[in-house]
């Protein structure tokens, strides 16, 4: 299995400012095949009893370094007032999950925030906190601009994390009493998802492939069409070991499903399938009478890779052999013990995908 196309993505920034106005800019390039962002937040811990801010919504800016306000893009946050100091230690805040953005070069992300800050202190002992507002500069609503300059390719998720230091956010002005935010956030991002590619043989039955990812939040399943020359693309499949199917999309095709297993995929990277994935043909069946009178039960066989498949004659003589791979076989006939009759090989017997050999009324010998 051969690795393609590395990708790793770490950005570590600082930011100390605030940024007044947000204009929202929605794009329009996104496509199908477009990358996935997500967005938690997290934080440094502080000598807080809370930290809560009103966070409105994530933005970012592709393909622009510029401190112009125009050419945002809203990445519908849910947003919340939070408390900070509940995300630490490895638990997170869900800001943005998998939202659809361009490729490019995501230049810029901002995080806004309204104007519901505050911030709970403790007091002396014997005394409950005491809760403040927290004083923003900007006054309503602050956009926390960070630069990221991280390449963004079609295909894959990102994952974001925004981690926001209290400790050096939080300012005492002084002898007027007020407590003011200033934010300092640090960045990092990376792929949080690779790619899976390969091929489907036969190359001229359209196909779909699909993995199925275990998620906490419930499974679900990524899949892809192939093209014209048989090849898929699975995008968006996050690190971990799968199973590859792959099924034709006509359900009366005489082709049943093909697998590649434990592919393994890791985050910014491109796996591919070195073999393409063999469509089995759907299987036939193999039937006949035994005509000889009286009641004797007999047995017919195939071999098939080692394995025996067999049906034994009903109350009428009539067999059915099941789900037989495609192919040319010999079938045996074999007679209950004690019955008089000769076992009895048919060769050369050709089972074609999704349809019975019949067999016809066959009577067997008796023993001499």
């Amino acid at each position: 299995m051969n690795m393609l196309s590395k990708l790793k993505l770490i950005v570590p920034l600082l930011f100390l400012s605030f940024l007044i106005s947000c204009n929202d800019s929605e794009s329009s390039s996104v496509n199908q095949g477009a990358p996935t962002i997500s967005v938690r937040l997290v934080d440094s811990p502080g000598d807080y009893e809370a930290v809560n801010v009103d966070v409105l919504d994530v933005m970012i800016k592709m393909d622009d370094d510029s401190d112009d306000d125009n050419g945002w893009m809203s990445l519908k946050a849910e947003g919340d007032i939070v408390n900070l100091l509940e995300f630490t230690g490895g638990v997170s805040k869900v800001l943005v999950e998998r939202f659809p953005i361009p490729a490019g070069t995501l230049s810029q992300m901002r995080l806004v925030l309204g104007d519901r800050n505050t911030i709970v202190i403790e007091n002396e002992e014997g005394e409950d906190p005491s809760e403040y507002d927290l004083k923003t500069p900007s006054g309503q609503q602050s956009g926390l601009k960070v630069k990221i300059d991280a390449l963004i390719e079609e295909g894959f998720t990102y994952d974001f994390v925004l981690d926001f230091d209290v400790d050096k956010s939080i300012v005492h002005a002084g002898n007027s009493g007020n407590i003011i935010l200033k934010p300092v956030l640090y960045a990092s991002a990376e792929a949080s998802s690779g790619i899976i590619e390969g091929t489907v043989s036969p190359t001229d039955v359209p196909s779909i492939a699909k993995v199925l990812v275990s998620d906490p939040d419930g499974n679900f399943e990524i899949t892809a069409y192939t093209n014209d020359l048989g090849a898929f693309a699975l995008w968006g499949v996050p690190a971990g070991t799968y199973d590859v199917i792959v099924m034709p999309e006509d359900d009366n095709s005489i082709y049943s499903y093909g697998s590649a297993t434990d592919v393994v995929v890791f985050n910014g990277e491109i796996t591919t399938i070195a073999d393409p994935i063999e469509l089995m043909l759907k299987p036939g069946s193999i039937t006949g009478k035994i005509t000889n009178e009286g009641d004797a039960v007999v047995t017919a066989s195939v071999e098939v890779g080692g394995e025996t498949l067999s049906a034994t004659t009903d109350e009428n003589g009539v067999f059915l052999i099941e789900n037989v791979p495609p192919g040319s076989y010999i079938v045996t006939l074999t007679p209950a013990e004690g019955s008089g009759l000769e076992t009895y090989m048919m060769n050369n017997v050709e089972v074609k995908p999704t349809e019975v050999t019949d067999l016809g009324n066959i009577e067997l010998q008796m023993t001499p």
